[in-house]
C-alpha cells in the first residue's frame, strides 16, 4: 500500500467523522430521550380511552371520578340558613344543598352520595381550580372575570340576587347617602366588597370599609357595634337576620346595589360533567313548567305529553346522552322536587324568610327561570 493512498484514505475518514459529528449536533441527545420517554405516554393514553378527543372536551373525567369515589364532592356554605347552613345535627340543609342532593339523585339515583364541603369566599374557587370539589354549590355570584380568568364554568343560575344594606332601625340611616362617614362590615372575596366600593364611588360618599374573612366574622363584628351598617346579598341579609338575638332591630334598606345571579360553578375542561350539571338545574325548572312535582311524578309518566315523557325518561334516552340512566330526571323530581318545591321547602312562605318568587319564577309566571326543550 503506497504512502499517497494511505493519506487519501485518512482525509476520507475524517470528512466522515466530520458528518457525522455536525448529524450530532441537529440532534441532540436530550431531544430524543425526551421524546422516547413521551411517546410511551402517549400509547397508553390511546389504550386508556379508545374514543379520543381534545382534553378540553374530554367529558369522562369527572363523572367517572364520581362514580369511581361513589359520591359527589359539592363545595357548599355552611354559615346562611335558607341557603347552606350546617344544622346543629351535624346534618346540611337549604336551597344550595337541595342542587347538591339532585345531582346526587341524577347519578347515583340517590340524594345522600355527597359529601359536603365547607368553603368561605376566598376558598371557594381555589378549591374548585384544585379539583378537591368536584362542584361549587354555594351563592357564587357569576361574573365575566370569573367565567374567564378563574377557569369556571357558571351552570344556570338558580337564584336571582342583589346586594343589599342592613342597618339598625334606631340608626336613623335611610338611603345610601345617609351612609357618608360610616363604617361598614363586609366579607373579603366577594363581589360584595368591589360593588360596595363602586358603588359609593359614584355617588361621591365617603365610608370606611371594615372587612372580614368569613361571613360569621362580618355579622358578628355588625351585631358587635363595631360598623354602622352590614352588606351582602339581600337573600343572605334576611337569612342572617334571621339568627339574630333581636331580629325586629334590624332593617335592609330599599336600595339594590347590583345585579347577582347565583348558581352552580364547575371547571373548565369537562363538557360532559359541564352539561350534566347544567341538565341537572334545567330538569327542576322544566318540572316546574310542566307540572310534574315529587307527588304526581309516578302519574305524569303516564303523560301524552312528549316534552313531559322525555324528561321523565319514559322515551327519547336524554340521559343516555348526558352518559346518565334515562330516569335521572325523574330521580330529581322524586326525591328533592321541582323548582318551586326547592325554593318553597327553603324559603318559601311557610319558612321564616317568607322570600317572595320575583325574578325567580318562571318564564311562565313573569319571572325569568327558563329551560331549553327536553329534545
Amino acid at each position: 500500500m503506497s504512502r499517497k493512498f494511505l493519506i487519501v484514505l485518512l482525509v476520507l475518514l475524517i470528512a466522515v467523522l466530520a458528518v457525522a459529528a455536525c448529524g450530532g449536533k441537529e440532534t441532540p441527545a436530550p431531544t430524543e430521550e425526551a421524546a422516547a420517554t413521551t411517546a410511551p405516554a402517549a400509547t397508553e393514553q390511546t389504550a386508556a380511552q379508545p374514543t379520543e378527543k381534545p382534553a378540553a372536551q374530554e367529558g369522562e373525567g369527572t363523572l367517572a371520578a364520581v362514580k369511581a369515589r361513589g359520591k359527589i364532592i359539592c363545595g357548599v356554605n355552611q354559615a346562611v340558613p335558607g341557603f347552606g347552613f350546617l344544622q346543629s345535627d351535624g346534618s346540611f340543609a337549604g336551597f344550595d344543598i337541595d342542587f347538591c342532593k339532585a345531582l346526587s339523585a341524577a347519578i347515583f339515583g340517590n340524594t345522600d352520595s355527597v359529601e359536603y364541603r365547607p368553603l368561605n369566599a376566598k376558598q371557594r374557587f381555589t378549591a374548585l381550580q384544585a379539583g378537591e370539589i368536584d362542584v361549587l354549590i354555594r351563592n357564587t355570584t357569576w361574573t365575566l372575570t370569573r367565567d374567564t380568568e378563574l377557569g369556571a364554568n357558571f351552570a344556570p343560575t338558580t337564584f336571582y340576587d342583589g346586594q343589599g344594606i342592613m342597618v339598625r332601625k334606631d340608626s336613623g340611616i335611610k338611603t345610601l347617602e345617609d351612609l357618608e362617614g360610616a363604617s361598614i362590615c363586609v366579607s373579603s372575596g366577594t363581589t360584595t366588597e368591589l360593588n360596595l366600593a363602586d358603588q359609593m364611588a359614584s355617588r361621591g360618599i365617603d365610608y370606611t370599609p371594615v372587612v372580614f374573612e368569613t361571613a360569621d366574622e362580618t355579622t358578628g363584628a355588625y351585631l358587635n357595634g363595631r360598623c354602622d351598617a352590614y352588606t351582602t346579598d339581600k337573600s343572605g341579609l334576611v337569612a342572617r337576620q334571621s339568627m339574630f338575638p333581636n331580629p325586629e332591630e334590624h332593617m335592609i334598606l330599599d336600595e339594590t346595589l347590583s345585579k347577582e345571579p347565583l348558581g352552580p360553578v364547575v371547571r373548565h375542561g369537562d363538557d360532559q360533567w359541564f352539561d350534566i350539571v347544567k341538565w341537572m338545574v334545567f330538569a327542576t325548572f322544566q318540572a316546574e313548567e310542566s307540572g310534574v312535582t315529587s307527588q304526581n311524578v309516578d302519574e305524569m309518566k303516564n303523560a301524552e305529553d312528549p316534552n313531559i315523557r322525555k324528561l321523565l325518561g319514559v322515551e327519547g334516552d336524554m340521559g343516555t346522552k348526558l352518559g346518565l340512566d334515562n330516569d335521572w330526571a325523574y330521580n330529581i323530581i322524586k326525591q328533592v322536587g321541582n323548582y318551586a318545591e326547592i325554593y318553597d321547602r327553603n324559603l318559601g312562605p311557610n319558612t321564616v324568610f317568607n322570600l317572595p318568587r320575583g325574578m325567580n319564577a318562571s318564564w311562565k309566571d313573569g319571572g325569568l327561570l327558563y329551560s331549553p326543550p327536553f329534545r
